[in-house]
């Protein structure tokens, strides 16, 4: 860096001031890291002159690097980094970096990359290392040394003289600020990023004496604070301690995340929970990373995002704007090219069959066709002869002895199926040729080895379309095809049923001496078929006419010179291509000498083929770039070969642009050994155009052709533009030769209309050519669009009529009419308008050394469709012995290698285990099929890295939101003259009694508002002492205990006694009941009612799991004050236990009284309080934000609310309900404890915890009492749902009928679950269960009740919102079914006696009807306030008793914290008006504000549970503006890291945001509270304080 010799402390005073400035500005984050350095360095620069001669250059490619004794300051980004880095080097030794893969060798590209790499020495962050659990990297067994096939291209052999030189250690030039974590992962660095390491001694004597650090080497000013910052719980109490993750799901915990309590003002502690790490010290592990993570995305995004937001409901995408120094072509229109007139030889057969009939039997002893074993020597040599008598006999067999003699199964021009194995080019040629000569048509395909094949019912489709019944075969390839059980051929996924025909020369028939085969002269009538893959995956023939076929061969023979008798090496598959072209057609028209050379032999002797050329001396040898790489190889193990006899070495992927420096590697090797340098003759071919152009064989001492060296930037712009200034990002490519005699070329646009190019424009090459392909054979759609194209002119109109055939490779003409190639279609991926190809891709990755992490040949790159563009994923191969950290280093590096050459941002980088990728039968990577794979969740990949940041550079422009301009009065006046009603909705009214009776035995009480609860219990033991009013069943369904009136009152009693004697305990002092769900529990809170005290409900801890548990218990009874707490004799022996003490201080609990064993006593005198307003008991709950909050419940409200819930549910003393909810808070505890004892009616008790070991409990019990009326929570649905839905059947033999249930209330508080409701019902359906039984109910902190589906309001409605406006804070109703639309049911009927009304939260003005607002409610059973420690009225007073700012400013409402809209229906309700839904969209204090948008956790978290079936639950929440989502693996571990690019995909795809962490964790880790919510904020401090033990982490670039 500039700075790095200068003495800060010399300079002067303004220039000090000025840097010091500037430092203030990066930790304030207004600056980014590049802009920061850029400006300093300018402050710097005059004084810098003097000591630049001090710093060495660092050590590239050739220098030797510095000695460690006294080590020079490598450039990089901090002090501390490189120091890290020479601690590294000291501790391991040089390790060679192998021999690179000359296939894909470049000096130029390796250079490129290397320079491209340093560059970001300075520029980048680090980037945090993944967390992975031990288990999870388990490598597939797999042998170390692979042999060196297509598949592996294994560098590990013998490392070659040229390569093995002056090695450089990769750490000359690793990234110096790469993280160097341990290779355990899960025990990744302990120095974390905001610690210094000492700085080395040679470069303190010029260090300044402050040097500003970048923000990975020392924490930012934002981690400081949340360092320092701690909230200082309440009362002294330390945050409870998060649950440990053995706890199992069962025991359900209400964790608060930590002590904040509603004693501090609302916004301080909301605040303080969003934005710090809660107390966690930044340099846990996590936080850690998170920084570095924060710290690598601050360098602005390319193209940079308009900094305003236009809010247009069809806008998603952000446009990038286009680059005004895109280039443009400048050129004129190009001309087609013609080739060499196509000459005609007096003695060329009439057609391919002619030619072997001649020369079978004229020049039968002449040999044809020579085969290798697997160890490289001849096996069989075929004559002329014998070809042509086999060929004659199978062609016979097949017309004449198939099937019966009446009905032949073959007639000509059926298709038939060739399935030879590549190392028996003797039958296949001998099947190929009999079928010509029987005139049906073959269809060469590769032998299928397995079910699982890839891409074998790719291959059973080309089969169906070509409609093939026969397959010709041979008896030791028919023993090895897959069969089933019964030993018969096993029928493959997709293929049609085959009949196998055995093609050996004993199963065939000689033909009877006046039997000759039919050859015509060659028609336009298909020859064969040849299979060729698309992009896609798809498999089609293309079909090859007979006048195609000659037409080729005459043209081959040409271009090529071919003479008859002539000897050619051909390595290539023979079944297809170049390999049948040449190898099995051309060599028969001119008699030419063929050694075959399977693939097998190759991978055991990489040599053969050299050596056959020497031992036959060959005249023309085919091969491709891998052939020479492995000749390369090996070839020290010979010593007396010549390749002198060559003229003409065909190397058929020379189209490919890294073919350069293959064809060159092998001419230095090979020189030596007799290679004419102008025998390299590459060549570019298509299955649809067949050979396009071919380099002919040169004359000795003739240059050779030139090389284009284009600059990358202008072909992904589609332009040729020579490469001047940057050689970094330069192609150098070879040319391909002239076009073939008698062809007709040109280039053409490869998207849209096949206009024409102009001269210096990269497009697809279009042929027109008697020789090329005819169709795809039964697929005439996709035939026109590829083989009848004719090219038009800039004008649009056509240039000619004949048709061209388009071959699929991109390329242009240049100098000399050479054809130059760039790329293939299929390999061709466009991002954001640039085109970019999968080859040079590979390239860049390969030329990053060291590559002892993947295996060579075994690299996938494809593209995606995320959020309205491709993004580009590389999968490879990682090699069984790299480490982790490895592995993880070559990754990052790829990354900014390929983003500096190719400018393009790579989305995903994965690395698979050994052989695990789906090869090609030739073993190159199945492309299609590892992407299906990738798209599926089933690539299993061992390390991956995921850059959304960098490259979706499309999102949508942030949204700053606009001061509100309109006063609340303007919006209200504006919504009437729109005709618009304000959003208000009101149940029925409350009334008088209804029960006569009742109002005569109770004439005591004027009006129901004064009748306390104490009061009515005394009243039904006197009037109705042995009405049964609670049954309390145990998880075998068996009524446990029961409570009649009479029973419940004395119970009352004795507790009330027992408070009253013991001193300490006064009336009006809170008292803590801690039970089990139970009647004890309702007695215990009659007692306290009693007394005169005030009951607090606190769920008692869990047994298994004190830890996390008793602290909240701890902590409630601490805030509440409480003087005393009641409690069953187990759970007193509990809190004084040993365990206890080890989590809490148990001497000061206070007075514990246990009310099992208590004495027949009464109480002197019931209590009675003076007036309604006196506070009944405490409602204590944590919020899914883990906030603790306690509100206070008057007499009055509790009269109201039961009397509320009475009339809505129609509830009297001869009906039964049934509970299946946790008693502890909220309405769960309203419907177990108070409203029986109000309206008489009888309550069933299930607690909740039963059914985790009795799943059918509580559905067993609805059928056997015949309930009607039922109430249970999310979590309990949830159970029967997943646990119960596959039994219906057995729950129906056992007598199960839920017929009788006509409502089952679903108690929440917030947004109804739809989907879990709607499969709940769909589920049971079979059992008798009413589709319009199942409603949900809504409560909050500030009104218990709100709303409650009763048993006469109108069914719940649904509608559909549009999810972008929702996350403006509008609601636009959209029709179901519409893109981004999110279904909402209405959160049950408004209770009688309740309004509501929705506000805006910053004007607190009304909204209209169908806006999107804070609910807020009016309602006598609404909680007075909360209960704090030291009463602070304001809070109350701004939660419980607002006013509108316009409007009604005299009614007084609460503020429940959820934000919902009032939609009139078309419904009518009980009193005959139009009914009023309120739809409830989510809690304020849950919602995530990102990019200026509101999310809600639930969308995003429903997003994520449909990414892939291995999840089981998920939970979002934010951290310092980074998403992180947590999903829990319910899988196998190995699928873990298969989540992770799924997660980041859907989220992009639904919500628009970029995931920053993604964490994958164990079943049951996600804290999820009694009523079945998830406890967001409490995940989060677990994962920050690093307690999650999860699979993995993520932390997506």
């Amino acid at each position: 860096m500039a700075e790095r010799g200068v003495d800060v402390s010399a300079l002067p005073q303004e220039v000090r001031e000025q840097l010091a400035e500037l430092d203030l500005e990066l930790s304030e984050g207004d600056i980014t890291q590049k802009g920061y350095e850029k400006k300093r360095a300018k402050l710097l620069a005059p004084y810098l002159v003097q000591t630049q001669t001090l710093a060495p250059p660092p050590a590239y490619d050739g220098q030797s690097p510095v000695s460690s004794s006294a080590p020079a300051p490598k450039p990089g980004p901090s002090n501390s980094s490189s120091s890290s880095s020479h601690h590294r080097r000291t501790r391991r030794p040089h390790r060679s970096s192998g021999t690179r893969d000359e296939r894909y060798r470049s000096d130029i590209h390796t250079e490129a990359v290397q320079a491209a790499l340093a560059k970001h020495k300075e520029e980048k962050m680090p980037l945090p290392m993944p967390t992975k659990r031990r288990s999870t990297y388990v490598q597939s067994p797999v042998d170390n040394c692979t042999p060196p096939d297509s598949s592996s291209s294994s560098d590990d052999e013998a490392v070659s003289s040229e390569s093995a030189g002056p090695q450089q250690s990769p750490d000359t030039w690793i990234n110096s600020s790469l993280h160097a974590s341990s290779t355990s992962s899960s025990a990744s660095s302990t120095l974390s990023h905001g610690e210094s390491r000492p700085a080395q001694a040679s470069q303190s004597q010029q260090a300044p004496p402050a040097p500003a650090q970048p923000p990975h080497s020392q924490p930012t000013a934002l981690a400081e604070a949340f360092a320092q910052t701690r909230i200082d719980p309440v009362g002294g109490v330390g945050p409870p301690d998060v649950p440990s993750q053995a706890q199992a799901r069962g025991s359900r915990v209400d964790l608060p995340a930590n002590a904040v309590v509603r004693g501090m003002t609302r916004g301080q502690s909301r605040s303080s929970m969003m934005e710090t790490a809660d107390g966690v010290p930044v340099s846990s592990r996590v936080s850690t990373k998170i920084q570095q993570l924060l710290n690598t995305l601050k360098r602005p995004k390319r193209p940079p995002l308009s900094e305003f937001f236009v809010d247009d409901q069809e806008e998603i995408v952000e446009v990038p704007q286009a680059d005004p120094n895109t280039p443009r072509p400048e050129g004129r229109q190009i001309i087609p090219v013609k080739g060499e007139p196509l000459g005609v030889v007096s003695n060329w057969p009439p057609a391919l069959q002619a030619a072997l009939a001649r020369w079978g039997a004229t020049q039968g002893k002449s040999p044809a066709l020579t085969a290798l074993d697997i160890t490289g020597k001849p096996l069989y040599t075929l004559t002329y002869g014998k070809i042509w008598s086999r060929s004659v006999k199978l062609a016979y067999t097949l017309l004449n002895k198939l099937g019966t003699k009446n009905e032949q199964i073959l007639k000509p021009g059926d298709r038939v199926a060739l399935v030879y194995p590549n190392s028996d080019p003797g039958m296949f040629w001998v099947a190929f040729y009999g079928c010509l000569l029987a005139e049906v048509i073959p269809v060469p395909i590769e032998v299928p080895l397995s079910r699982k094949d890839a891409g074998s019912s790719q291959v059973g489709f080309l089969l169906g379309s070509c409609g093939v019944g026969l397959a010709l075969t041979s008896e030791i390839c028919l023993k090895g095809l897959p069969k089933t059980p019964t030993g018969e051929i096993l029928q493959l996924k997709g293929w049609p049923r085959l009949k196998w025909v055995v093609t050996d020369s004993k199963y065939l028939t000689k033909p009877s001496k006046d039997w000759q085969p039919h050859i015509p002269t060659a028609n336009t009538d298909t020859a064969y078929i040849e299979y060729k893959a698309s992009k896609e995956g798809t498999v089609m023939g293309v079909a090859v006419s007979k006048v195609a076929m000659l037409t080729h061969c005459q043209a081959l023979t040409q271009a090529c010179n071919y003479c008859e008798g002539e000897t050619l090496v051909n390595v290539l598959d023979f079944k297809k291509d170049m390999g049948l072209w040449h190898g099995v057609l051309t060599s028969v028209m001119n008699r030419i000498h063929t050694i075959s050379v399977p693939y097998a032999v190759m991978k055991a002797c990489p040599l053969s083929w050299v050596q056959r050329v020497h031992i036959h001396k060959a005249r023309v040898a085919l091969v491709k770039c891998r052939d020479l790489h492995w000749a390369m190889m090996a070839h020290r193990d010979q010593r007396d070969t010549s390749l002198a006899s060559l003229r003409m070495l065909i190397v058929a992927d020379g189209a490919n642009p890294w073919s350069v420096s293959s064809c060159d590697a092998f001419l230095n090797v090979f020189q030596a050994y007799g290679l004419k340098p102008e025998v390299v003759c590459p060549c570019a071919t298509s299955p649809e155009a067949m050979t396009v152009a071919i380099r002919r064989p040169g004359v000795p001492g003739a240059p050779l052709p030139a090389r284009a060296v284009l600059s990358m930037s202008g072909l992904s712009h589609g332009i040729i533009r020579v490469n001047t200034e940057d050689k970094n990002s330069a192609l150098t490519v070879q040319d391909v030769g002239h076009v073939m005699p008698g062809a007709l070329m040109c280039i053409v646009k490869p998207d849209g209309p096949p206009m024409l190019c102009k001269t210096d424009e990269i497009g697809e090459i279009v042929v027109n050519s008697r020789a090329g392909g005819n169709m795809y054979y039964g697929l005439p759609g996709v035939t026109k669009n590829t083989f009848e194209v004719i090219p038009v002119n800039a004008s649009g109109a056509p240039i000619g009529e004949i048709p061209f055939v388009r071959s699929g490779l991109l390329g242009f003409v240049g100098p000399g009419s050479l054809i130059f190639v760039v790329g293939k279609n299929e390999g061709l991926l466009i991002v954001s308008g640039r085109r970019h190809n999968a080859d040079d891709l590979v390239a860049t990755a390969l030329a990053v050394e060291p590559v002892k992490t993947v295996y060579r040949g075994r690299i996938a790159v494809f593209s995606v469709t995320v959020f309205y563009d491709e993004r580009i994923v590389i999968v490879a191969e990682q090699r069984p012995d790299a480490s982790e950290e490895d592995s993880f280093q070559w990754m990052s590096r790829v990354l900014q290698a390929i983003d500096s050459i190719h400018q393009v941002g790579l989305y995903c980088l994965a690395l698979v285990s050994a052989n695990t990728l789906p090869k090609t039968p030739l073993g190159g990577i199945h492309i299609s099929d590892t992407k299906q794979l990738f798209l599926e969740g089933a690539l299993h990949p061992c390390n991956i890295l995921m850059c959304p940041h960098t490259c979706v550079t499309n999102m949508p422009k942030p949204r700053q939101k606009q001061p509100v301009g309109v006063g609340p009065a303007s919006i209200m006046v504006g919504n009437l003259v729109a005709g618009k009603r304000i959003a208000q909705a009101a149940g029925r009214d409350l009334g008088l009694i209804e029960d006569q009776d009742l109002v005569r035995k109770m004439c005591m009480w004027p009006t129901m508002m004064h009748q306390f609860l104490p009061e009515a219990l005394q009243w039904r033991a006197q009037t109705d002492p042995d009405h049964t009013l609670y049954v309390l069943l145990n998880a075998k369904g068996v009524a446990v205990c029961t409570a009649t009136c009479v029973q419940l009152h004395k119970r009352a009693e004795k507790i009330a006694a027992a408070l009253m004697e013991r001193s300490g305990i006064n009336m009006g002092e809170n008292v803590v009941l801690l039970y089990p769900p139970g009647i004890d529990l309702i007695a215990a809170f009659y007692g306290c009612l009693y007394a005169g005290c005030i009951p607090v409900t606190v769920r008692p801890p869990h047994t298994q799991n004190l830890s996390a548990t008793l602290p909240t218990v701890r902590m409630i009874i601490d805030v509440s004050k409480a003087a005393c707490i009641l409690t069953t004799q187990v759970l007193m022996k509990i809190l004084r236990s040993k365990e206890a003490a080890t989590t809490v201080n148990i001497k000061t609990w206070p007075i514990i009284i246990d009310t099992d064993d208590l004495p027949r006593k009464r109480p002197p005198s019931i209590y009675k309080p003076p007036n309604a307003e006196v506070t009944a008991y405490l409602d204590f709950s944590v919020s899914t934000t883990g906030m603790l909050t306690g509100v206070k419940i008057s007499h009055a409200a509790v009269g109201a609310l039961c009397r509320s819930i009475k009339l809505q549910c129609e509830l009297y003393s001869s009906r039964q309900i049934a509970i299946c909810l946790d008693p502890y808070c909220g309405l769960g505890f309203v419907l177990w404890c108070l409203a029986s004892v109000y309206s008489g009616h009888q309550s069933i008790l299930i607690p909740p915890l039963e059914l985790e070991s009795s799943l059918t409990l509580w559905l067993g019990t609805l059928s056997q009492y015949r309930i009607r009326d039922t109430f249970c929570s999310y979590s309990v649905m949830e159970l029967c749902t997943k646990g119960l839905g596959g039994q219906t059947e057995l729950l129906k033999a056992r007598g199960v009928n839920l017929a009788c249930v006509r409502s089952c209330v679903v108690i929440a508080e917030e947004r109804p679950r739809l989907a879990l409701t709607h499969s709940f019902s769909k589920l049971f359906k079979d059992l008798g269960l009413s589709m319009r039984a199942v409603s949900t109910a809504f409560g909050s902190r500030v009104n218990l009740a709100i709303c409650l589906q009763g048993t006469t309001g109108p069914d719940p409605s649904t509608v559909y919102v549009d999810m972008k406006s929702l996350r403006h804070d509008r609601v636009r109703l959209v029709e179901r079914g519409a893109p981004q639309s999110l279904p909402l049911m209405e959160s049950g009927t408004i209770l009688p006696g309740v309004r509501v009304i929705i506000v805006n939260p910053e004007t607190r003005g009304p909204l209209g009807d169908s806006h999107l607002g804070e609910i807020w409610v009016n309602s006598p059973h609404n909680a007075t306030g909360y209960y704090t420690i030291y009463g602070e009225e304001n809070l109350q007073a701004n939660h419980f008793n607002t006013k509108l700012s316009f409007g009604d400013p005299q009614t007084l409402w609460a503020k429940t914290g959820y934000l919902g809209f009032v939609k009139r229906t078309e419904l009518t309700d009980s009193s005959g008006d139009r009914h009023d839904a309120l739809f409830v969209v989510g809690s304020l204090d849950e919602t995530l504000e990102l990019r200026g948008l509101r999310y809600h956790p639930i969308d995003i978290e429903t997003s994520v549970l449909r990414a892939h079936r291995s999840i089981g639950e998920s939970a979002v929440f934010t951290w310092t503006n980074l998403l992180v989502v947590v999903a829990e693996l319910c899988g196998s571990e190995q699928d873990a890291l298969d989540l992770v690019p799924l997660v980041t995909n859907v989220v992009l795809e639904e919500h628009h945001l970029i995931v920053g962490v993604v964490v994958i964790v164990d079943p049951g880790v996600i804290p999820i509270n009694s009523r079945g919510e998830k406890q967001r904020m409490h995940l989060r401090d677990s994962f920050l304080a690093d307690q999650l033990d999860p699979i993995y982490v993520a932390y997506n670039m």
